[in-house]
């Protein structure tokens, strides 16, 4: 491997530590999936997930099943994902110091996304049809996926204390 295109030589080249690296990418994962997640939203509302999300779930509860979903109006439901995709990226700049809880909450939230995703691909499969949000479902997949790994990767990096 030539000196240049070693990644640790960069790091060193440009002042930084291998620790700054792992950190900056868990940092770019975290704010690709809060871009990707917004994406999705954007996804959703345009093909009409919701009332297909509120039909579901009320038609399992007219079948007598226990779900543990709540159903939404329209403002409710974009103005909570709206927060959560800001609040998201507001905290893109305290995952770069490594808080471990912001570890803690990659884990989470990356799972969480893993499953929405597949969910949707599941649907459009199950449906025979695109179901509502899946145009994007695959690069929602591949944020989550990149924020578990990055975010696994700098668990010995950058141990702040919880702030």
């Amino acid at each position: 491997m030539v000196a240049a295109e070693c990644p640790t030589r960069q790091a060193m080249v440009r002042g930084e530590s291998m620790s700054d690296q792992v950190l900056t990418r868990w940092t770019m994962s975290w704010a690709f999936l809060a871009v990707t997640l917004g994406l999705h939203v954007v996804d959703e509302a345009a093909t009409d997930f919701l009332p297909f999300y509120n039909s579901l779930i009320e038609s399992a509860r007219d079948q007598g099943l226990w779900v543990p979903f709540p159903t939404f109006t329209f403002p409710v439901w974009i103005g909570g994902l709206i927060f959560g995709v800001v609040a998201l990226l507001a905290l893109t700049p305290l995952v770069l110091r490594g808080y471990r809880w912001l570890r803690l909450l990659s884990y989470v939230l990356g799972v969480i996304m893993v499953v929405n995703a597949l969910g949707h691909v599941s649907a459009s499969i199950w449906l025979g049809d695109f179901a509502p949000g899946v145009y994007s479902s695959p690069l929602l997949l591949i944020a989550a996926l990149a924020l578990l790994i990055t975010a696994a990767r700098s668990r010995h990096q950058g141990e702040s204390s919880d702030a």
